[in-house]
């Protein structure tokens, strides 16, 4: 797999808070699995970024500001959600097809490294191979939340209505 850099987009009913920006840096490790950096810029103090943590699995991490994965299944009906939060928790889903399921994945805990700079945090997430699945699609999103508590939903593409990264037509990076 080439090593890419790709830019997340805000869902247009979800705007983006002063002017953040969203990209993800994506390449295959020498192991198998994957490499994802997701890099938020901006005015950070207006969004709610969890503080640092233990890393450890937890659910409803989407509910705040994250990071998200959905890698489509070899069937290219099953597939699996990863959220990476900013403190180092971590969850993992299967579904069977779409919404269908939901049950925590089996799988190897991420490697998750946070990096902070004025106006930028980083999140890095080192994937196993057997973590990664063997499907060839990708869907890569964050939800941002602002102070006030408003959600932003950001993805490669967006389906057509409601925010909704589980649907299929988000899953648009092919990996090779």
């Amino acid at each position: 797999m080439t090593p890419r850099q790709i830019a997340l987009v805000a869902h247009p009913d979800t705007p983006c808070p002063d002017g953040a920006t969203i990209s993800v840096d994506i390449r295959a490790t020498l192991s198998g699995g994957l490499h994802l950096r997701y890099s938020l810029s901006g005015a950070l103090d207006t969004l709610r970024i969890p503080d640092p943590g233990p890393a450890q699995r937890l659910d409803g991490l989407w509910r705040h500001t994250c990071f998200e994965a959905f890698l489509l299944g070899p069937d290219q009906r099953g597939y699996r959600e990863w959220n990476f939060a900013p403190s180092g928790a971590w969850q993992a889903y299967d579904f069977r097809a779409y919404r269908d399921g939901g049950g925590l994945a089996d799988v190897d805990a991420p490697v998750i490294v946070r990096t902070e700079s004025p106006g930028q945090l980083q999140i890095e997430v080192e994937l196993s191979a057997a973590a990664r699945m063997t499907g060839k699609r990708l869907g890569l999103s964050a939800v941002l939340e602002t102070r006030a508590g408003h959600l932003s939903y950001w993805a490669l593409r967006h389906a057509p209505g409601q925010p909704d990264f589980h649907h299929t037509d988000a899953f648009t990076l092919e990996l090779t």
